[in-house]
Formats: structure tokens, sequence, C-alpha cells
């Protein structure tokens, strides 16, 4: 089992966060952004799920309630190659719940179950299940635990739980990721209780230091949007987390991040892409250090009239040379 992820966020986790993320951790699991089953089947399946090869290992988040639908999904996602596919089981905002997925899923224990077998069917992969300890009418750790329970019976053995409960009316997605308050006990009180599943935890990791400590009681660790404020929080993870240093061996440095961005950008923009998809990303890359303000305004701001392998470079040149070349990883 993969010890670390990162976690699936709508509107961020998308192809060129993955293949940034990527310069930065070769080991740490990766997650697309939360589809719909609806979308892969009769959506257009070629922009919704194609992704670099270098984006693996990568996770198929998908949400749905039907399970036909959802195996189908799985099905026509086979050829793609990802490794692993996951329900969502966790997400509060009122549109999923219009859909009928998303953390509403835990109220039908019977049903997640349901999904989770149809999509066992279809794949021969990995399926795990991403979820909440619980909803504002079922919040007691006994309610999480017999969840569990009911999905494990389908095989299921990896669980990500955001340690929180979700409130489905009245709170924001913003506001059921900070109000509800975090019980990291509970997560823990279920793996010592149930040994033989793998039990990842998400809500509110913010270091290197956060993870180490969870890793202490759990199988994994899924980091989210610390790892788009401060990307460079990745690249310690390969050597902290997994003992691999073949980043640090090459001297990786937030300067040959870019370098290594430039021809993605290049590519992406002859096919007609726009260099913001590409630069949103890696906003962040420079958190925390000197010259960070005039490199996030030389990628947000007005762009300069130049050739799109050179607007990397111009926002470069704003942030100190000490800075560029310090070591990441």
């Amino acid at each position: 089992m993969i010890p670390v992820s990162v976690a699936p966020m709508l509107d961020w986790t998308n192809r060129h966060y993955r293949y940034f993320a990527r310069r930065l951790t070769r080991r740490t699991l990766l997650y697309t952004e939360m589809v719909t089953s609806a979308a892969v089947v009769h959506g257009n399946r070629e922009g919704l799920l194609a992704f670099h090869p270098d984006e693996h290992p990568l996770s198929l988040q998908l949400a749905g309630d039907d399970p036909d639908e959802l195996a189908r999904a799985v099905e026509l996602a086979e050829p793609f190659g990802y490794d692993e596919y996951n329900l969502n089981a966790g997400c509060p905002s009122e549109r999923v719940q219009k859909g009928n997925f998303g953390a509403c899923l835990m109220a039908d224990p019977p049903l997640v179950a349901r999904l989770l077998q149809a999509m066992r069917s279809a794949t021969d992969k990995p399926v795990t299940v991403k979820h909440r300890i619980g909803l504002e009418e079922t919040p007691r750790y006994e309610d999480m635990l017999s969840f569990v329970d009911t999905l494990a019976a389908t095989g299921v053995r990896r669980f990500t739980v955001h340690a929180r409960i979700a409130v489905l009316r009245g709170l924001s997605p913003k506001q059921n990721r900070s109000v509800p308050p975090l019980r990291y006990d509970d997560v823990y009180r279920l793996k010592e209780d149930r040994p033989h599943l793998k039990i990842e935890i998400n809500g509110q990791v913010r270091s290197l230091q956060d993870v180490q400590d969870h890793l202490k009681h759990l199988d994994a660790v899924m980091i989210g949007r610390a790892a788009f404020a401060d990307p460079a929080l990745l690249a310690r993870l390969d050597g902290a987390v997994f003992g691999d240093f073949r980043l640090q061996a090459e001297g990786l440095t937030r300067e040959k991040v870019v370098e290594q961005m430039i021809p993605y950008l290049e590519d992406l923009c002859s096919r007609g892409g726009s260099p913001r998809w590409v630069f949103t990303p890696m906003l962040g890359l420079f958190a925390g250090r000197p010259g960070a303000r005039s490199w996030k305004r030389g990628l947000s701001g007005a762009l300069p009239d130049l050739p799109p392998e050179q607007l990397l470079g111009h926002a470069l040149a704003s942030v100190p040379r000490d800075v560029q070349k310090e070591s990441l990883a």
C-alpha cells in the first residue's frame, strides 16, 4: 500500500497539476478530480480520462449512485491504465447531494456496498473508498465502524477517512473542511479495531511532521490543500517516507522544476491550450521563500508578449538566484 497520497480536489488535481506534482515526487499516489460515472459513460472520455504516463501511480475517483453505471464507467476507464479506482462517499457539496452521491451515500451503507461490488466486478485493479467519519445524523464512532464493516464485506480493503463528520445542511464545502472538529483518534481507533484493513487519514495534514506522526498509527496519509499551497512539501516525501533519494541525488531545485515544465508548456500551447493551465498549479512553488510574491504575480497577472517557452523563465527571473537553486529534496 502506498503510504502517502494527494487528495482528489475538484478544479485542482487536474492532469496539469498532476504532471507538475510528478516533478516533485515519484512515489506519492495521485488522484484525479472527482469524475461522475455519468460523465464517463456519456461524455468526452478522452478529455475526462486521458493522462500523461508520468502521472503513475494514479487513482481515478468516481462518483455515482447506480451500480451498473459505475461498473460501466470502470470498464470504459480500463484502457487508459489507471492503477486503482476510488469511490467518493465523502464530498458534502449541495451539487453532489443533488446527484445522490458523495457524503450523502453514507446514509445508505448497503447501497455503497453494491456500488463497490459493481466496480470490483469490472476490474482486477484495487477499488477503494473515501468517506467521512459520519453524517450529522450518525456522528458516533460506532456508526462509522458499522459502515466500514458493511463495505469491507465486499472485499474492499483500503479506506480513506476524512476525520470529520459531514454536515449536509447549513455548511458549505469549505466550512465542512473546518467547522466540524477533527477526530483523529476515531480514525486511529478504526485501525486498532480492524487491523486487517488498510486505513488512511485525511484532514488538515499540513507538513511532513504531520505525515510522519499519523504514520505511527495508520497505514497511509492523504494530503489535501497543503500540497497545492506549498508544493515543496511533496519533494520531501520520497526520501523521508519512501526512502527513495533519487530526486535528491539528481539535485532537485525549484529552478530545475521550472525548466522541466517548459517542454510540457510548449506542447500544451502548440495544441491550443492556455499557459494558465500550467501556471495555476505552480503558483505555490516558492511559498514561504523570498521572491514568492513576484513569482505568483508573474504567473497570475497580465502575461507579457513572449513565446510560451519564455513565459516561465520570465517569471523565474523575478526570484533571487540563490532561492531558485535551493535543494528541494
